[in-house]
């Protein structure tokens, strides 16, 4: 009797125990505000709220995506910028982004099929005019710089995937045989090559993106032409294949809808269709069918162009995916209530104007927070690393995580790389994500998971001017704190869903 008495005694010790350890649950919090960044504190669990509303309620069924990999894009002027560094600083920020023990922790890889906006000028990895057996195909440009840099990145995480899209076809299989779909004055394409947008757009729309809308495919559409196009990028996902640089996903076509004066390429729901299901698909399938192919980038918020795409009845044994960015960001929760099978992925994070400040950093965590919230398991940032004012051949000023002196050889951190940390260095692959509360009036957003270490994890801001009291109820428990003015915070709790 005696040992059954101490038996249910030292029992209820344990719980008591237990319940005191609830109750008194310390967890770590880092905070950053401009000009004070990555200052560590902690806060402990309360068993009642503090703030006279609550954030959001999170209950441990509660999930929306389990998120899959952080990534960022690989090119020529972010090479460039690297490469002005001394060796030792250069080692340390690839060990910053790629390593699985850095700050960032990229585990995915973009780069462009052939030129981009930040390449440092035109080509494509097959200029022969009618080469529809592409004879002349070769990555000998990419040799001398992108794998480079895709090579320093692997030697810290050599478990790196990558996806690819083109951002122009080359250009003699396009209708105004040129890389860009505009003429401008940091390009050398002919004004009179201007027919062929300004001569084929539509009326135009106020609040949408883009206003006039382009309705002739820049891309040839000719069996000829579609059917050689869809082998070179097998020809391309093979020939990267062969460095060890393994292409996983492919995406035909970066932004559709922006008519560009540095490389792009206009098309039409009946091109995109036509391209995606009777040719990119089925050769991919035949000579890669480990690779999957999503339907993106999207950059308009024409839901009725997308839907339209969507709604043929072959686009489920096309596509495996749908990536969004810029305007098209705008259109994830409703594709995602229409289309549930597919995986959503962010795709390009936005850059901005060369600001550099902490405004942009404000924005680059707002977008973190809607797109994770609203369901993409994957989310790719755009250039990691620029020089001086981030401006591109074409003359446009963006925003990157690091900012290169090249007078100086020096590298900046900028506050978008806090704003960027804030969440890569907690939220790993394999995060389920709980729930999440936009980015409101009151500029406030905040999003819950819970890693696969079982650990739970709230990322707040609050970009209002005066601090601001945070309230969120995680089960039977409550976590109250007060962010300051204009500030990014990242809690991390041991498991709390007992």
């Amino acid at each position: 009797m005696k040992r059954q008495w101490r038996k249910i005694c030292f029992s209820c010790m344990g719980l008591a125990l237990f319940e005191v350890s609830v109750q008194a649950q310390t967890c770590d919090w880092v905070s950053s505000c401009e000009g004070k960044t990555w200052t560590q504190n902690k806060v402990k669990l309360q068993t009642k709220a503090e703030g006279t509303a609550t954030d959001l309620s999170v209950d441990k069924g509660d999930s929306i995506v389990v998120f899959k990999a952080w990534g960022t894009c690989f090119n020529e002027l972010g090479w460039d910028a690297l490469n002005v560094l001394p060796s030792n600083e250069k080692e340390d920020i690839l060990r910053k982004l790629f390593s699985p023990e850095g700050d960032l922790r990229f585990t995915l890889g973009r780069f462009p099929m052939n030129a981009n906006d930040f390449s440092r000028n035109w080509y494509s990895c097959d200029e022969v005019p009618g080469d529809f057996e592409l004879k002349h195909f070769n990555i000998d440009r990419d040799k001398t710089s992108l794998v480079p840099y895709i090579k320093s990145a692997q030697r810290y995480n050599p478990n790196m995937t990558f996806w690819i899209s083109p951002w122009s076809p080359p250009s003699w299989m396009k209708i105004n045989q040129d890389y860009p779909v505009r003429s401008d004055k940091y390009n050398t394409m002919h004004p009179a090559k201007d027919y062929y947008l300004q001569g084929n757009k539509g009326p135009k729309t106020d609040g949408v993106f883009p206003a006039e809308l382009a309705e002739t495919d820049f891309f040839i559409q000719d069996p000829r032409y579609l059917s050689a196009y869809a082998n070179f990028f097998c020809k391309f996902v093979s020939a990267y294949k062969e460095l060890n640089i393994p292409i996983k996903m492919v995406m035909f076509q970066n932004e559709s809808w922006s008519y560009t004066p540095y490389p792009g390429c206009a098309w039409t729901p009946e091109g995109i269709i036509r391209f995606n299901v009777e040719y990119l698909a089925p050769a991919l399938k035949k000579a890669h069918p480990d690779v999957k192919l999503y339907f993106g980038t999207i950059n308009t918020n024409r839901y009725e162009v997308i839907e339209k795409v969507l709604d043929d009845p072959r686009m489920p044994e096309t596509i495996q995916g749908i990536g969004l960015q810029w305007e098209g960001g705008q259109l994830l929760t409703r594709l995602r209530a229409k289309y549930p099978d597919y995986s959503y992925v962010q795709t390009e994070s936005e850059c901005g104007w060369g600001s550099f400040d902490w405004k942009a950093a404000e924005h680059t965590f707002h977008l973190m927070n809607h797109y994770l919230g609203n369901g993409c398991e994957e989310y790719t940032f755009w250039n990691p690393i620029l020089a001086d004012e981030g401006v591109s051949p074409w003359g446009w000023k963006q925003n990157a995580l690091i900012r290169v002196d090249s007078k100086q050889a020096k590298a900046i951190f900028t506050p978008e790389y806090y704003a960027v940390k804030h969440y890569t260095r907690f939220l790993m692959p394999g995060t389920k994500v709980l729930a999440f509360k936009p980015t409101a009036e009151d500029k406030k957003p905040v999003l819950v998971v819970q890693t696969p270490e079982r650990k739970t994890v709230v990322v707040a801001g609050n970009f209002q001017d005066n601090p601001q009291q945070l309230t969120v109820k995680l089960g039977e428990k409550w976590l109250n704190a007060t962010l300051q003015a204009h500030s990014f915070n990242t809690f991390e709790f041991l498991n709390i869903w007992m």
